[in-house]
């Protein structure tokens, strides 16, 4: 395997090991060079892109009961509209990422908006369902934004500034959908239903051209090439596993179809599995995806997915029901609109309330405190329907709960991933949480059929299925509250944190990039300073412990010393401990070790990786790397 290149400013990027998962580094700081307006740019301009995707997803709820008159056809065809949108957005987000992480992050985004605007623009002037489905498809492919941005926020903004940003771009998802509601409302109520599209196209170019203005594109880049085999084989799976989560209640649960998608999805994704953990760049990097700290990760986001989709799927409901049912609060469509709209405004205020807690505290605090607010919100709001003042209490608990919940996801992946894998890993995160929507939809959509009444002419939900529905989604947030739960914590006072990137490896030795959920130490915290000498090396103090150093040499497949090459070292848990390169004469140092036992991986042809453990009272170790052999040597 040839010696891989990171792209900013020809960097080397460590290539892992196939047994051992390599480290991760931090961003340092952008350059100013690569920077347009500046980073108070970047950030509103990424944001308004993210909620303008998310509006496309809700925009049509207030109009989807009156989808089969619209479009002639069958209600059990019309819910296609949506499910169409939802299946290209699960298998585009993935796929836009690894894109951006290849081809140029900023490209790739404004590729997403294209998507939208060109698939808006169809629907707007169509009445024909086949028509209308090519367009909402193509409005799908619009979610690739979201993680996008994360990865150009990662690559551009300086670090006291990443937590709040990509809490906010992250929320964004909930914003835009939130947002939506009221003005879809407002708009089909007062003008034609194809407004909705015009609009959603409007906002897509305007995104477009601040893109365009205010956001450079990111000089970091992933190596090798697309995987075209798994993304085929991911999008085969995935279709396969959502089309019946979302068509289920339609064909029967046991319905032949419904249970052989079901068992098509399983065989497809497990070979799918397979394959990518053979091809040398694969389009998901599963030995990353199955880290504890991502793994968890992505399990607690389908979590949050199913508690975030349950609350627009019941409260607009329950508004609307005429008061003639006994509890419905028979509202207007803008007013449950208005009602559900501070689901996403407190979503967004809590962006910078995430970055303070989690300053102090690490995202995964923030991330469980985010669930237990939104089993709270749920939890009360079991008894608080019968006024639509109680239901805007309840949106802004809940929504406040989702907005600290979505907004730890990026920071907990971001901190687990390395630099040029950031699109591509907050895509399957952004997938995760789809996948929860998509399991809320299907589930409360069963619950509300089941328990209903008729009334009239039709048959609506009843207040029990009302409560069921927030009890499952409570459900949900425990579940994500014990997955959350053994996420790895943030590193306790006193414990070192070793990143650096050496002169060799710049060019100039800029900086030492601290961890990014580290960066602000509260005044208690006692991390002891990192520095950064000219020789490449790195060295730290501690209190409690006497420094040893590790020292080495990498020799090439010739015998001959590797100048340029990537040594990293991991802490038992997972964690980066720190990183350095090479000098000319294939030598390296780090300093400032505590005693423990450390992985060291050089990279090269192919990477090589070793345990090492440094036993208190150690002052110095060697460990030599011959890239021609197996295994490290120790002379």
């Amino acid at each position: 395997m040839p010696q891989t290149t990171d792209q900013r400013a020809g960097e080397p990027a460590p290539t892992a090991a196939h047994s051992l998962p390599a480290p991760t580094v931090p961003p340092l700081d952008p350059p100013q060079g690569d920077r347009r307006s500046g980073p108070g740019a970047v950030v509103p301009v990424l944001a308004f892109a993210g909620i303008v995707v998310a509006v496309m997803q809700t925009m049509l709820v207030p109009v989807i009961k009156d989808l089969p008159t619209l479009l002639a056809t069958a209600p059990s065809n019309a819910t296609w509209v949506m499910t169409a949108t939802l299946l290209t957005g699960a298998v585009a987000t993935p796929i836009m990422g690894r894109l951006g992480d290849l081809y140029g992050k900023r490209r790739m985004l404004l590729a997403s908006l294209a998507f939208m605007v060109v698939g808006s623009l169809i629907c707007g002037f169509t009445v024909d369902m086949t028509t209308m489905l090519v367009g909402r498809a193509l409005q799908g492919f619009a979610m690739g934004a979201i993680p996008l941005g994360i990865g150009i926020m990662r690559d551009q903004l300086p670090r006291e500034r990443l937590g709040s940003a990509m809490a906010l771009m992250s929320s964004s998802i909930g914003v835009g959908g939130g947002l939506a509601l009221p003005a879809a409302s407002l708009v089909a109520q007062q003008t034609d239903w194809h407004a909705l599209f015009f609009g959603a196209a409007g906002l897509g170019v305007l995104a477009m051209l601040l893109s365009v203005v205010c956001v450079p594109e990111s000089s970091v880049r992933a190596t090798g090439r697309f995987d075209v085999l798994g993304a085929v084989g991911l999008t085969g799976g995935l279709v396969c596993l959502l089309l019946p989560i979302t068509k289920g209640s339609d064909w029967g649960w046991g319905s032949p179809t419904t249970l052989g998608l079901f068992g098509g999805a399983v065989a497809l994704l497990l070979l799918w599995g397979v394959y990518e953990l053979r091809v040398a760049a694969p389009l998901v990097d599963l030995r990353t995806t199955a880290r504890r700290e991502v793994l968890l990760t992505n399990l607690a986001s389908i979590m949050v997915g199913v508690a975030f989709y349950a609350i627009s799927l019941v409260l607009p409901q329950l508004l609307q029901l005429p008061r003639s049912t006994g509890y419905g609060l028979g509202q207007s469509m803008v007013v449950a609109g208005l009602c559900v709209a501070p689901l996403g405004l407190t979503m967004m205020l809590t962006a910078p309330v995430y970055a303070r807690i989690s300053a102090r505290r690490g995202p995964k605090t923030t991330l469980m405190l985010g669930m237990l607010v939104i089993a709270v919100g749920y939890g009360a709001g079991m008894g608080l329907m019968s006024a639509a003042w109680q239901t805007v209490i309840v949106s802004i608990v809940v929504g406040a709960g989702i907005g600290l919940a979505y907004s730890s996801l990026p920071a907990l992946i971001v901190g687990a991933v390395d630099p040029s894998e950031t699109s591509a890993a907050n895509g399957l995160n952004t997938l995760m949480r789809s996948i929860g929507t998509s399991v809320s939809s299907a589930v409360i959509g069963m619950v509300l059929a089941h328990l209903s009444a008729p009334a009239g002419a039709v048959t609506v939900p009843t207040m029990a299925g009302f409560r069921v529905s927030f009890a499952i989604a409570t459900g949900a947030v425990a579940i994500g509250l014990v997955l959350a739960a053994f996420l790895p914590s943030r590193p306790k006072p006193g414990t070192p944190r070793l990143l650096a990137r050496s002169e060799a490896e710049t060019g100039a030795f800029e900086r030492v990039a601290q961890h990014a959920d580290t960066h602000a130490q509260s005044p208690g915290d006692h991390t002891p300073e990192v520095l950064a000498s000219d020789t490449g090396t790195v060295d730290a103090t501690t209190p409690t412990s006497p420094p040893a150093a590790l020292r080495g040499t990498v020799r090439d497949p010739h015998g001959r010393p590797l100048p340029d090459a990537v040594v990293t070292l991991q802490e038992p848990d997972g964690s980066p401990a720190a990183r350095t390169v090479t000098g000319p004469d294939g030598s390296f140092t780090v300093t400032g070790l505590t005693a423990g036992t450390y992985t060291l991986t050089a990279a090269g042809y192919p990477p090589h990786a070793d345990r090492i453990t440094l036993a208190p009272g150690d002052r110095e170790r060697r460990l030599d790397f011959d890239l021609t052999q197996e295994a490290a040597t120790r002379p």
